[in-house]
């Protein structure tokens, strides 16, 4: 049976921030999970390295691992530190900055798609 998560150790303590690292002027992503129901990636971003306005197909909930970044959402920029988590509901356009060197967790719920339809990408 394959792994539902990858690139983690199963039935261990984890310290997320821990498992991705920052690069100078990049964004670093670690793919957790990535199915037809949900996704979970890990990012590190460099101080004020952004990705652009886009739409997601589900609702994703953003939580800061590390630093201080900015969530804008439907043109509303919300600032965010460790330890704070923000929804952004699905189809909302939005974009992430880096104000600081900053590490987030990205967990996408995507809808049900009913049989024989194609499922709809977290990042569209």
């Amino acid at each position: 049976m394959d792994a539902i998560l990858r690139h983690i150790c199963p039935s261990s303590v984890l310290d997320l921030a821990g498992e991705v690292d920052y690069q100078p002027e990049q964004i670093v992503s670690r793919t957790l999970v990535q199915n037809s129901a949900v996704s979970l990636t890990l990012f590190a971003f460099d101080q004020g390295e952004e990705i652009s306005t886009h739409q997601a197909g589900g609702d994703a909930l953003v939580t800061v691992l590390d630093g201080t970044g900015q969530v804008t959402i439907d043109g509303t920029p919300h600032t965010l530190a460790a330890g704070q988590s923000i929804v952004i509901p699905a189809q909302a356009p939005h974009a992430v900055l880096a104000l600081a060197p900053f590490k987030m967790s990205l967990l996408v719920v995507l809808p049900a798609t009913p049989p024989g339809s194609a499922p709809l990408a977290a990042g569209s």
